[in-house]
């Protein structure tokens, strides 16, 4: 973990990661001078086992369907040394996880799991069993955890560390409140100790010769009916609860249809081939976050917005162009154009600045005058200009289509 090699690698993924400062305040960009001030002493303390890592600082991230999820945010310092223990472990524990586990691993993606659940769906297997465990990194037992680690981890240090890790405690409201449980989401290595205590879950359905994918603690089981399904729930609800020490929550897991539950925001449709197709809540987390890029009532740059807009498509359509989204991908573009007409028509406020920007787009005057002195509404408007701010007006502008963008991928 200590090799120089390994440290130069971990500080630079840190320093690509970015990411909010800890509970010290130092932030990524002070970490090269922090280095340099404390690592003699870091080093030595790492070396005889006494280092003591700081309490993360807690912070609530708003869930889309409702409620919040719970960060934990490592020091940089820690963030630092967890990548660097996290490039040494992973390696060699990855080889041992189930092919089937996509989650936060090298070379495996989301997208490769849902196309093997596309592949058991095609094979006959069009039943599932959607198990979700409740607040799984806030659950975590910390005992059943390390009993799982010392099977891989021999050296009694890093146990030490990571046990350290685990009972650092949580800053909130300025004070440190002490974790009896869980591995807190934010740091590098939570991914990687989640899923060596799933790896047992992982085993289990192996051994029972299930046909499952399981991305972190989002787990999807194929069987070939209901009753099957429902059988298979109830003893691995067993399981999971008695050994592992988690909680199933009953209301989120079912047995149904594949077309009818969201696997990481993929779904499928129910025809023989189990064509994936994007989620309904996906579609409506997506315009959710168009309308507030383009919300009229920002006051920012067309070309800020459009920046921001664009960063946002791109990546969305990096992560869902395998799904069958053509027919969505041309709505989703003509109503970002219409609501960029909308902010453009908010932003000429007054009738002459209206008059003047329609009639420097080529506007009849007549056509000009009528539109400018309109009492309709900004977004009723938006449909008017359509042909005076047509599809090729925006791409001049720098807005990037996702039709163009999904059939590049496909």
């Amino acid at each position: 973990m200590l090799e120089g090699g390994n440290l130069r690698l971990a500080y630079k993924r840190v320093v690509q990661n970015g990411g909010a400062p800890g509970v010290d305040s130092v932030t990524v960009d002070e970490l090269q001078a922090y280095l340099k001030t404390h690592w003699g002493t870091v080093e030595t303390e790492l070396l005889t086992g006494a280092y003591r890592p700081a309490p993360v600082k807690r912070v609530e991230i708003p869930k889309p369907g409702g409620g919040v999820r719970l960060l934990g945010i490592p020091t940089v310092m820690d963030r630092f040394l967890q990548q660097a223990l996290l490039q040494v472990m992973n390696p060699i524990l990855d080889a041992t996880f189930s092919w089937y586990s996509y989650g936060f691993r090298p070379g495996k993606r989301a997208q490769d799991a849902v196309k093997q659940a596309q592949r058991y769906i095609q094979s006959g297997l069009r039943w599932v069993v959607d198990m979700d465990l409740e607040k799984f990194f806030d659950r975590v037992n910390h005992d059943i955890l390390m009993a799982r680690v010392a099977r891989k981890v021999t050296d009694k240090r890093v146990l030490k560390l990571i046990r350290a890790y685990l009972n650092a405690g949580v800053m909130e409201g300025g004070v440190c409140q002490k974790t009896e449980e869980g591995t807190p989401q934010g740091g590098p290595l939570s991914p990687l100790l989640a899923n060596i205590l799933l790896d047992d879950l992982d085993k289990e359905l192996t051994q029972r010769g299930l046909r499952f994918v399981r991305y972190a603690d989002d787990c999807h089981i194929f069987v070939a009916s209901k009753r099957a399904g429902e059988r298979v729930l109830k003893s691995i609800t067993h399981f999971v609860e008695g050994k592992l020490k988690l909680k199933v929550n009953r209301d989120k897991s079912a047995v149904d249809r594949p077309w009818n539950r969201r696997l990481l925001g993929f779904s499928f449709l129910s025809n023989r081939q189990a064509t994936i197709r994007l989620a309904p809540k996906t579609i409506s987390r997506f315009k959710e976050k168009v309308r507030e890029l383009t919300n009229r009532s920002r006051s920012i740059s067309m070309e800020e917005r459009i920046s921001r807009l664009n960063r946002y498509l791109m990546g969305w359509m990096g992560y869902f162009g395998t799904a069958s989204a053509k027919r969505h991908c041309e709505r989703f573009d003509q109503w970002i154009r219409r609501r960029l007409r909308m902010c453009l028509w908010k932003q000429w406020k007054r009738v002459r600045t209206r008059l003047r920007e329609l009639r420097a787009l080529g506007v009849p005057d007549w056509a000009a005058f009528k539109m400018a002195n309109s009492r309709r509404g900004a977004w009723e408007m938006s449909r008017n200009t359509n042909n005076a701010l047509p599809t090729s007006y925006w791409e001049a502008k720098g807005l990037k289509s996702l039709l163009s963008r999904y059939l590049e991928l496909c």
